[in-house]
């Protein structure tokens, strides 16, 4: 029978309400009897003694909230009694010991991946397409419909082929698939990305973007890529090379790069674009899985429409995950800066030396800094549909959000457009907007990403899988299109938190092998949003 109240940590003082409650119903909670003042949803939070004005809501063990009007026990936790309030974090204080989870289900695992020249394994094999400005992003969408349409009819997508029956008065059967059922290029994915940047902004704008373009290009799931620049953009080519260099000084990958105003007309620098990309992803398409360690797997950690069962199925199952990685000697990647907001004293004391702590605190001051000059704060990060869904504050939220980091050491602390190099745990400073994010962890070296959703979300991504996790079951069946995995059999009570995380471990590397493929990328919805922090001018 599945339990109706759970409290998070036992010095908390709101309990979640697991299914949807009645007013008035006497529920037998910890030895004592819970009644709610009203009728509650479920994922919703209600309060287990008096508060009155000014008292600390705790949950997750931290403060996530203070009381603006007197609410009686019982009752639910709401936008207009309770407002956001975090712990003030000023140091390092200490550090936190660390047990590693039991990994010998995994340590002597493999799956099969792409083996580049400087170690790193790849999940998948892509050639990317890339523009340096957004005056080619014409172009490139041109590129995009000449290679998709010759290369890959195959993988056609369906709703063309229901217009063309519609037209033509056939079935979907008949006019599908009319070249040929074969993919020309069986062990190579072609992919193409745009963007709004490169030229227009402020220069660290455009020199963040190289940033981040060069880790798309040193991602291991990257075998080589066509780069388009128009010649007088901000991001030059050389800044760009500069930016690559820097990650990867001794990158051998195939880089094929033309300047249009250098070339000339269109169609000279199309001819050559097509040619040479042609042979060079012939060339691609021969490279091979081969079997590697599991440790070779590098896992960005993200959440998005995060609903009140999130922090407590599916984010603390990504924890589990991060862990199991972290043992084995692999890299995880927690992200969603703003969603760290009063956790930051947790996570200083769990980095490596004062030097992480300091970085980490540094650039969360300077990000909140950067939002209350804009007019804003960090209290406003909870969304209409977290809000709706139970999740009241920020700091709420983000005491759920960082059990997507389990408990292991920070190893590292990066900025947005920084590549990731130490096995472990580490911190990349993004937004907790979606698509910034993931597009900031697959610049940062991630090949999987793990993207809890309590609500629903179909982004992904065209280099690294983004595997979809449901906080809850309802979810998973209302949107069984977009969902992969379904954490909420820990809400039902049908699996606990540490069976779930061991098997999306175990999904993990189906997926990295190339035997399974996710719901994003079967909908072919790859999102690319960099982050844009300065001014245009």
């Amino acid at each position: 029978m599945q339990k109706k109240l759970i409290k998070v940590n036992p010095i908390d003082n709101v309990i979640v309400a697991l299914t949807d409650l009645v007013q008035n119903e006497q529920i037998t909670f910890e030895g004592t009897t819970v009644s709610p003042t009203t009728d509650v949803k479920a994922k919703h939070k209600i309060a287990e003694k008096d508060f009155a004005i000014g008292d600390e809501i705790i949950m997750y063990g931290v403060l996530v909230g203070k009381a603006v009007e007197p609410v009686k026990k019982g009752e639910v936790i709401t936008t207009e009694n309770v407002k956001h309030q975090s712990e003030k974090v000023f140091r390092k204080t200490g550090s936190l010991g660390w047990t590693p989870p039991n990994i010998d289900r995994w340590k002597d695992k493999t799956f099969n991946g792409y083996h580049r020249a400087d170690g790193q394994v790849g999940t998948k094999n892509v050639w990317l397409f890339i523009p340096l400005v957004f005056c080619e992003n014409k172009n490139i969408e041109k590129l995009k419909d000449i290679f998709e349409n010759e290369l890959l009819p195959k993988k056609e997508v369906s709703y063309k082929n229901l217009l063309r029956s519609l037209i033509e008065e056939k079935s979907v059967e008949e006019v599908a698939d009319r070249k040929s059922n074969e993919n020309l290029l069986d062990n190579v994915e072609v992919k193409f990305i745009n963007h709004q940047g490169g030229c227009g902004g402020i220069r660290q704008d455009s020199e963040l973007l190289a940033k981040l373009l060069a880790g798309y290009v040193n991602n291991p799931n990257v075998a080589g890529a066509t780069v388009l620049s128009l010649g007088c953009q901000n991001l030059q080519v050389e800044i760009f090379k500069n930016a690559l260099k820097e990650i990867s000084p001794n990158c051998d990958k195939e880089i094929l790069i033309y300047e249009q105003q250098q070339i000339g007309t269109t169609d000279k620098m199309f001819q050559m674009v097509i040619k040479d990309s042609y042979e060079a992803i012939k060339r691609a398409n021969k490279i091979e899985r081969k079997p590697a360690p599991v440790s070779k797997i590098s896992i960005g950690l993200e959440c998005g429409g995060s609903d009140g069962f999130s922090g407590i199925s599916a984010n603390p199952a990504l924890g589990v995950v991060s862990d199991i990685f972290a043992a084995l000697g692999g890299k995880t990647i927690l992200a969603e800066f703003p969603e760290l907001c009063g956790v930051e004293q947790e996570l200083m004391n769990r980095c490596v030396d004062e030097e992480k702590a300091d970085k980490f605190l540094s650039l969360m001051k300077a990000f909140e800094k950067s939002v209350v000059d804009a007019g804003s704060g960090f209290d406003m990060n909870p969304s209409p549909g977290n809000i709706k869904d139970g999740l009241i504050t920020d700091a709420m939220k983000s005491a759920g959000a960082s059990k997507k980091g389990g408990t292991a050491p920070i190893v590292d602390v990066l900025d947005y457009g920084e590549y990731i190099s130490k096995p472990g745990l580490n911190l990349l400073n993004t937004p907790g907007n979606d698509a910034e994010c993931t597009t900031g962890l697959v610049g940062a070296g991630a090949t999987v990403v793990l993207f809890t959703t309590g609500l629903g979300n179909p982004m992904g991504n065209p280099v690294a899988p983004v595997v979809k996790i449901a906080s809850n079951t309802a979810l998973t069946n209302r949107m069984s299109d977009i969902i992969d995995f379904n954490a909420g059999t820990v809400i039902t009570g049908e699996k606990n938190i540490t069976e779930v995380g061991a098997e999306i471990v175990d999904y993990i590397i189906e997926l990295a092998s190339g035997n399974v493929e996710t719901k994003a990328d079967q909908l072919k919805q790859d999102v690319f949003i960099p982050w844009k922090r300065g001014v245009s001018l």
